[in-house]
C-alpha cells in the first residue's frame, strides 16, 4: 500500500465473507487527495478497473483520515397522441450512523448510506466485483448539507437521442471524453468510472442501512434515486464543457422511430461507444421491449406492435394507482426489494438485457448487469427515458399522482455535485423536473392509443372445464403453460366502485433463483394454446420479469420470494368479463420457468 501525505486520506475495505470460505482482498487504493484541490493532479498510483453489476453484494471504501485495507466487513455490520396504428409503425453513517442504528419497530424513511461502512459488491455467489464501487468519503462526512438548487435562467431541455443533430452529438462526445479523462485520478468523484460506481454501490448491496442491505431497485426508491443520479451526472457533463444548458438525450424506445440504439452511441471510436454491447443488436436492429435473453423469430412490425402494447399495459392498464407505478413501500427496517413498479419491470429491465453483451460476456456486461451498467454511456440515455415516463404517467390523469407517504418523501441519498461538493438529497425535492431545472423535448406517445382490441377468444372460456386455482396452487414449477379458474371478490361493479377500488390479480410467494433470468406472461380468458409471441391481444394482462441479482445479506441462498400484482379492472371491461363471477387465467413461461414456484393466487379489491 502506498500512502501519500496529503490533506485527505482514504480508507478502503474490501472483505467479503461466505459460509464456506473467507476471501480478503487488499487493493492498493491509498493514494490520497483533497476533494477541494487535488483532482487536477493526476499522480494517482491506482486506476480503477472498468466498473461492472445488475446484481447486489457488499463493498467497502472510504475517504477519511486514515488508510487501512484490512478491516473485516463483519465489524461494520455491527455499526451499522391520436395516430393511426399502422401508419405509426410503418412511418416511424459516518453519514447519519444514528439513523442506521435506530430501532426498527416503527417505520421511518431510508437514510443516506453510511459511506464509511461501504462493503464488497458481488457479481454472483462467490465472485466479487474486482474493484471497489465505493465513493470517496469527504472529511466532513458527519455534517454533509442538504442540496439547494442553484439559480437558473432557462430550463435544460433533454432531446430525443435519435433526432439529435451533429452539433449536439459533438458537444456530448466532448463532455463524455473529458469525464473519461478524469479517471486518471481514480478518486475523482466526477470521473466516468466513479460515476458508474454510484450505480454499483447503490444497487449491489455495498451499502447497509438499519443493519440490512440498501437496494434502490425493486421498490418505490427506483424512480427518485435514478432521477437524482441523472441530475448530477448531467450537471457534471455541462460543467466540463462550460455549458450550463447542456442536457442529456433520452432514448425514445417508446416510439417506433426510437426503437433502436441511437446512432450517436453506435459509432466505434466515439466516447459514447461501448464495446460490451450485443453485436447482434447494432446497426438499426429493432429493440424488443420484452426481451429476456432469448431472440424471438418475429417480424419487425410485430415486435414494434408488441412494444407499443407493452407500453400501454405498463403505463395505463397496470398502473392506475401510484403503488403499481412506483413499486412497493420500502421504509427503514424492511427487507430490500419488496416489489417492482410497472415501468421498472418492463421496459426498463428488458432494455438493459437487450443492450448488454450477454453472448460474449458471462454476466451480460455492461448494460446487462447492475454493477457494470453505468460504464456504458447509453445507460444514462436509457434512464432519461425511464425518468420521462414518470412525467408522462402523471399526464395521463385519473389517480396517477406522486406518492404522499412521508417515508417515501423523506428518504435520502448521497451525491457529489459538479464542484465536487458532497450533498444529501431527499425524494420530496425531485418530484417536479422543471423545479430541478430540466424538462423533455416533446415527442408523440403512440402507445397511449394502443389499447389491445383484437381478441383471441370469442365469448367466455368455459371455466367449468378448467381446474380451479385451489387445485393448481401451490405450483412447484412453472415449466409449461398452465390455465386455472379463479373466483372474483365482486362482479358487476359500478363506476363509482371501480373508481374507489382497483381489482388486483395477485400472485403470492413467487419463488425463484434470483441469479437467473425469469419471465412469464399472463393472459385472461384464453387457454394454454395461446400464441404468446403476439402481445397485441385484448387478453394479454402483463408479464413478470426478474434480472439476476445477488443479495449481499443472503449470499448463500439465492431463493427470492416476491408478490406480483396486476391491475385488471380495465382489462375485464375490454374483454367483456365484468359480470362474470369466475374467470380463466393462463400463465406462459418465457425464460426460467422451470425454476419458478408459486404458492397461491387471489383477486383482491384495493384502494387506489
Amino acid at each position: 500500500i502506498k500512502v501519500a501525505t496529503l490533506q485527505t486520506k482514504i480508507t478502503h475495505h474490501n472483505t467479503m465473507s461466505y459460509s464456506t470460505t473467507t476471501t480478503t482482498t487488499t487493493l492498493p487504493l491509498c493514494t490520497n487527495k483533497s476533494l477541494s484541490s487535488s483532482f487536477t493532479n493526476n499522480n494517482s498510483s491506482f486506476l480503477s478497473k472498468p466498473s461492472q453489476l445488475f446484481l447486489h453484494g457488499r463493498r467497502n471504501q472510504s475517504f477519511k483520515v486514515s488508510c487501512n485495507a484490512n478491516n473485516n466487513v463483519s465489524g461494520h455490520d455491527k455499526n451499522l397522441d391520436a395516430v393511426d396504428r399502422r401508419n405509426v409503425l410503418l412511418g416511424l453513517g459516518g453519514l447519519y450512523g444514528a439513523a442506521n442504528l435506530a430501532p426498527l419497530a416503527t417505520a421511518s424513511p431510508i437514510p443516506p448510506p453510511d459511506l464509511k461502512s461501504c462493503g464488497v459488491a458481488l457479481v454472483e455467489e462467490g465472485v466479487e466485483v474486482s474493484y471497489s464501487c465505493c465513493p470517496p468519503v469527504p472529511d466532513d462526512i458527519d455534517s454533509v448539507p442538504y442540496y439547494k438548487f442553484p439559480p437558473m435562467t432557462k430550463l435544460r431541455i433533454r432531446p430525443p437521442a435519435h433526432a439529435a443533430d451533429e452539433e449536439y452529438v459533438a458537444k456530448y462526445q466532448l463532455a463524455t471524453s473529458r469525464m473519461r479523462e478524469l479517471d486518471k485520478d481514480s478518486f475523482d468523484p466526477l470521473g466516468f468510472k466513479q460515476q458508474a460506481n454510484i450505480h454499483c454501490a447503490y444497487c449491489n448491496g455495498a451499502y447497509k442501512v438499519g443493519g440490512k442491505e440498501l437496494q434502490v431497485h425493486f421498490s418505490w426508491l427506483f424512480f427518485p434515486f435514478h432521477r437524482w443520479y441523472l441530475y448530477f451526472y448531467e450537471r457534471i457533463l455541462g460543467s466540463l464543457i462550460n455549458d450550463p444548458t447542456f442536457a442529456l438525450p433520452y432514448w425514445n424506445w417508446d416510439h417506433p422511430k426510437g426503437m433502436r440504439i441511437p446512432p450517436m452511441f453506435d459509432r466505434e471510436g466515439s466516447s459514447l461507444y461501448d464495446d460490451k454491447r450485443n453485436q447482434n443488436h447494432r446497426n438499426g436492429t429493432i429493440i424488443d421491449l420484452g426481451h429476456f435473453g432469448q431472440e424471438v423469430d418475429t417480424p419487425q412490425l410485430q415486435i414494434m406492435t408488441n412494444n407499443l402494447t407493452l407500453m400501454y399495459r405498463q403505463m395505463v392498464t397496470n398502473a392506475p394507482c401510484p403503488s403499481q407505478f412506483f413499486g412497493a413501500a420500502y421504509p427503514l427496517g424492511t427487507e430490500p426489494s419488496p416489489g417492482m413498479g410497472t415501468i421498472e419491470n418492463i421496459p426498463h429491465t428488458p432494455v438493459h438485457i437487450w443492450t448488454g453483451d450477454s453472448p460474449r460476456q458471462k454476466h451480460g456486461e455492461n448494460m446487462g448487469n447492475f454493477y457494470s451498467a453505468g460504464l456504458d454511456p447509453i445507460f444514462y440515455c436509457h434512464h432519461a427515458n425511464v425518468d420521462r415516463m414518470w412525467d408522462e404517467w402523471k399526464l395521463i390523469g385519473g389517480k396517477r399522482r406522486d406518492l404522499s407517504n412521508k417515508d417515501w418523501l423523506n428518504s435520502e441519498f448521497f451525491f457529489y455535485d459538479e464542484n465536487r461538493n458532497p450533498y444529501r438529497v431527499k425524494v420530496r425535492d425531485c418530484l417536479d423536473s422543471k423545479k430541478m431545472g430540466f424538462s423533455y423535448a416533446p415527442m408523440p406517445t403512440p402507445w397511449r392509443n394502443f389499447k389491445p382490441i383484437r381478441k383471441t377468444t370469442a365469448g367466455k372460456v368455459n371455466t367449468a372445464s378448467i381446474a380451479p386455482a385451489t387445485k393448481v396452487f401451490p405450483l412447484a414449477k412453472l415449466d409449461r403453460a398452465i390455465t386455472f379458474s379463479i373466483t372474483r371478490p365482486a362482479s358487476s361493479r359500478t363506476t363509482q366502485e371501480k373508481n374507489e377500488q382497483e381489482e388486483i390479480l395477485t400472485f403470492n410467494q413467487i419463488a425463484y433463483d434470483d441469479t437467473k433470468y425469469v419471465r412469464f406472461d399472463v393472459f385472461l380468458n384464453v387457454d394454454k394454446t395461446v400464441n404468446a409471441d403476439e402481445l397485441d391481444k385484448a387478453e394479454f394482462a402483463g408479464s413478470y420479469t426478474s434480472l439476476p441479482h445477488v443479495h449481499g445479506s443472503n449470499s448463500t441462498n439465492h431463493v427470492t420470494s416476491v408478490t406480483f400484482t396486476l391491475a385488471i379492472t380495465e382489462l375485464l371491461e375490454d374483454i367483456g368479463l365484468e359480470d362474470e363471477d369466475t374467470i380463466a387465467v393462463t400463465l406462459v413461461p418465457k425464460v426460467g420457468g422451470e425454476g419458478v414456484s408459486i404458492q397461491s393466487v387471489e383477486i383482491k379489491l384495493e384502494d387506489c
